[in-house]
């Protein structure tokens, strides 16, 4: 069992690929009162190259190892997501708590069992769906709390881009197979938007798509189209197409006294138009984007004066509006 109360919390990473290079692995190392002790990797090579370049003092070929370790209070799973639901419930078993990236599983069904696994144990979990502790995200949270566009109306996410060379090459990527995310590329990048309107807008209620593969590349979907309805009245809609001309990413949230216009994935200025003023603002990413994410982590799991935003829970609900849109439920 971990003790969460403890200084260092000593972390675990399984799977320590690119995305723990600059996005989340220096995170925790920043972190005050955060310890990277040990990271895993099938390939030791790679796992042991890791570890002596990032200052790890362990590092092992051995999911149970890591999770088992005793010298392990908590583990943060950053393998493709049809591994989470197994190494998740082996880190529940553990007692510990546990970040889990996202996608939190490949469908809604898994989701619910991991969730409600470390709900009965009373164990934290916690997603990386990170841009709901983004600065530029909060900021547009702010402005709509503060009724900046008065009552919200609609939301619209247009967000396409061209076949990659790995796509045209036919090179396997678990993220267009359709045994592992059936959406593809949705999977992947549209979670990130769709679980971020749900921080700026409240829960879904009701959601659906129409889901086809255009280019015959892979065997995932390339191309979706959707309409949902938040709890509050606000309709939503989306088309994500991975198979265009050039790379598009931009959000409208309308209100009957304004709107407001951003990206998810760009770094470009938000927008804030009403009658009365145009604003622009440009809030910067840090370098390691999960670094608010971390230290959120922190307030909660140390600190105790923080709710942190993407937990088990949020990341189901927003599993349960991509299974709809893609017609799985």
């Amino acid at each position: 069992m971990s003790n969460i109360n403890q200084k260092p919390l000593r972390w675990g990473i399984i799977g320590c690929g690119s995305v723990t290079e600059i996005k989340s692995g220096p995170a925790y190392q920043l972190t005050d009162g955060f310890e990277l002790y040990a990271v895993m990797r099938r390939d030791a090579d790679k796992a042991k190259d890791y570890a002596e370049r990032h200052g790890v003092a362990k590092y092992t070929i051995d999911a149970d190892e890591l999770i088992n370790d005793p010298k392990i209070d908590a583990v943060y799973i950053a393998t493709p997501p049809d591994s989470h639901l197994e190494y998740a419930l082996k880190v529940a078993k553990a007692g510990k708590p546990c970040v889990i990236e996202k996608p939190l599983a490949p469908s809604y069904a898994d989701c619910l069992t991991i969730t409600q696994t470390f709900k009965e144990k009373g164990i934290p979990l916690f997603v990386a769906f990170y841009r709901r502790s983004l600065p530029r995200f909060n900021q547009i949270k702010e402005w709509l709390d503060h009724d900046k566009i008065g009552a919200i109306r609609h939301i619209s996410w247009q967000f396409s881009k061209p076949a990659n060379d790995l796509d045209i090459r036919g090179t396997y990527n678990w993220r267009t197979d359709a045994k592992i995310a059936v959406g593809g590329y949705f999977d992947d990048l549209a979670s990130h938007g769709l679980d971020l309107f749900c921080m700026l807008l409240g829960n879904v209620k009701e959601a659906q798509g129409i889901s086809i593969n255009q280019q015959g590349l892979y065997t995932a979907k390339d191309a979706i189209v959707a309409n949902w309805l938040y709890e509050s009245g606000v309709t939503g809609s989306g088309h994500w197409n991975f198979g265009t001309h050039n790379r598009e990413d931009i959000v409208s949230i309308y209100g009957n006294m304004g709107k407001i216009t951003f990206s998810v994935f760009g770094e470009v200025p938000l927008v804030l138009e009403t009658n009365e003023h145009k604003e622009e603002l440009f809030i910067e990413n840090p370098t390691h984007i999960q670094l608010y994410h971390v230290q959120n982590l922190k307030k909660e799991l140390l600190d105790n004066t923080f709710k942190h935003p993407s937990t088990g829970e949020t990341a189901t609900h927003t599993a349960w509006i991509m299974d709809k849109i893609l017609g799985k439920l």
